[in-house]
């Protein structure tokens, strides 16, 4: 099984900043012409919380970051 680590910088799609985060990727995915596979991770903004999915290849490119449509939302105050 390959192992690899990679470090990827893209932008919040909520707030626009730049966020850095290291990976370690392994599977049988990584080698020969799965090379092209396209892998996803959820990764929250530590400015806004936005959590974004964001869409790389084995290589370390960025294919895309879009919002996620899972969002932890905030519980509402009760009237009482």
């Amino acid at each position: 099984m390959m192992e690899l680590e990679l470090s990827l910088n893209f932008d919040c799609c909520g707030c626009c900043y730049p966020v850095s985060v290291k990976l370690h990727c392994a599977g049988k995915g990584l080698a020969g012409e799965e090379r092209r596979s396209v892998a996803v991770v959820k990764i929250p903004c530590p400015t806004c919380n936005l959590i974004n999915d964001l869409l790389f290849e084995p290589t370390g490119k960025v294919r895309k970051v879009k919002p996620s449509h899972y969002q932890r939302t905030l519980p509402v105050p009760s009237l009482n």
